[in-house]
């Protein structure tokens, strides 16, 4: 079973451990960002409230993208990153820091109003509360003081939520963790399920009277296959019908057999109330039978509607399903 298989069968993909600090999702400052490009309402600061929505977290801290403060700011991105290289003695690691590749694809991935940032050969910066208290200094405005101010009582209002939710947000954080491990282990009981379950063996011998086993067996045939099944039986009824339905939804199945007035009735009737069989006139008689699942052939030894019956075997042959159908033509 390929990893892809399992993830399906367990619900869930896998997390996979990162040994930096993710990024957080963002997607909640949507709105704050329409509304302040909103023509109508003009460039206007948004409220403290607003700009909590646009602070993430990066490597553990809360931070303010570049361009997000130039937003706040009203200023060029560009403009606001350069007034900070004059004064790059201001602006240690901690109070400023660019992203790593890494952190900028996560930045993309979970923030729509970054996307434009998926083809850019610079990462953007981030600035903690200490980088922004020095911002006005730069700037050289009273409006980036008054904004200045608005966004460490933003950083403020923040950090003390996590404070007084820290408890919380460390349940959530365990109660996740304890999820993936619980999946993790599932995954590898149903592992070890399925490596002692039994197998579609490609031979198969049926003793006559083996009815159940046989159709049991065929059954497991029909439920295997992923795109189509097609029968080539010179004796087929109302049996090959009940049995073709067990396989899975878009599978296509297809009978090829000889014209018999009681089985075209019986399969107008079932295809009128389920998902339709195709029938193909057998252009002449064949002696043997074979069962198509997918890309195998199955030499079956006994029409599909009597195994069992009598003594007979089921093989898996080398043949393409394309050779045996091209000898009906």
């Amino acid at each position: 079973m390929t990893n892809d298989n399992k993830n399906q069968r367990s619900g869930k993909k896998k997390v996979s451990k990162t040994v930096h600090e993710p990024v957080t999702k963002c997607d909640q400052s949507e709105e704050v960002i329409a509304n302040f490009d909103n023509p109508e309402k003009g460039k206007e600061t948004p409220s403290q409230y607003d700009i909590e929505k646009l602070i993430i977290t990066v490597r553990g801290k809360q931070v303010l993208i570049d361009r997000d403060l130039a937003m706040i700011y009203d200023v060029e991105t560009k403009r606001l990153n350069e007034q900070v290289r004059r004064n790059i003695a201001r602006f240690p690691d901690r109070y400023r820091f660019q992203l790593t590749k890494v952190e900028m694809q996560e930045l993309v991935a979970n923030c729509d109003r970054f996307k434009m940032l998926k083809h850019s050969t610079s990462a953007p910066y981030a600035f903690t509360v200490f980088g922004v208290s020095m911002l006005p200094s730069v700037l050289n405005s009273q409006k980036a003081i008054d904004t200045s101010i608005r966004i460490i009582d933003a950083f403020v209002a923040m950090r003390n939520f996590l404070v007084q939710n820290a408890d919380v947000l460390r349940r959530i954080a365990h109660l996740e963790r304890h999820q993936i491990d619980t999946d993790e282990k599932i995954d590898m009981i149903l592992d070890k399920m399925e490596e002692r379950s039994p197998k579609l063996l490609p031979e198969q011998i049926f003793q006559a009277g083996c009815v159940w086993d046989a159709w049991s067996y065929v059954s497991d045939l029909v439920r295997s296959a992923k795109e189509r099944i097609v029968l080539i039986d010179n004796f087929v009824d109302d049996r090959v019908l009940s049995l073709l339905d067990k396989r899975s939804d878009g599978v296509s199945a297809t009978i090829h057999s000889r014209y018999y007035e009681q089985f075209q009735t019986d399969l107008k009737k079932h295809n009128e109330q389920y998902t339709a069989i195709e029938f193909v006139q057998l252009p002449h008689r064949n002696h043997d039978r074979f069962l198509i699942i997918d890309d195998k052939v199955y030499f079956m030894g006994a029409s599909l509607k009597d195994m069992g019956a009598g003594l007979c075997a089921v093989t898996e042959m080398q043949a393409s399903p394309e050779t045996i159908l091209d000898m009906l033509k």
